[in-house]
């Protein structure tokens, strides 16, 4: 355990940090499998919903710096080619 004041507090506000980006990335996995789910049945219209949610909050996490806007991208654009693929 830390003995400066400043490290106490930095272990404190890190903790928090890494709770709430956790919950964060949970979120968007969540996000993306209901893409998945609406493709599944074949709801295109769902799906692009779904997918519309999930670019959101991806865009984000992003901008927040819980996921490198290079991830963002490429999540979104498999979540696009997934929506794609409903015939």
């Amino acid at each position: 355990m830390a003995n400066i004041k400043s490290q106490k507090k930095r272990i404190r506000t890190a903790e928090k940090a890494r709770v709430r980006n956790r919950a964060v990335r949970s979120e968007l996995k969540t996000l993306v499998k209901h893409v998945q789910a609406a493709v599944a049945e074949g709801d295109k219209d769902a799906a692009q919903a779904a997918a519309s949610r999930a670019y959101k909050r991806l865009d984000q996490a992003a901008s927040k710096g819980i996921i490198h806007k290079n991830q963002a991208s490429n999540r979104k654009s498999g979540v696009q080619s997934l929506v794609n693929s409903i015939k």
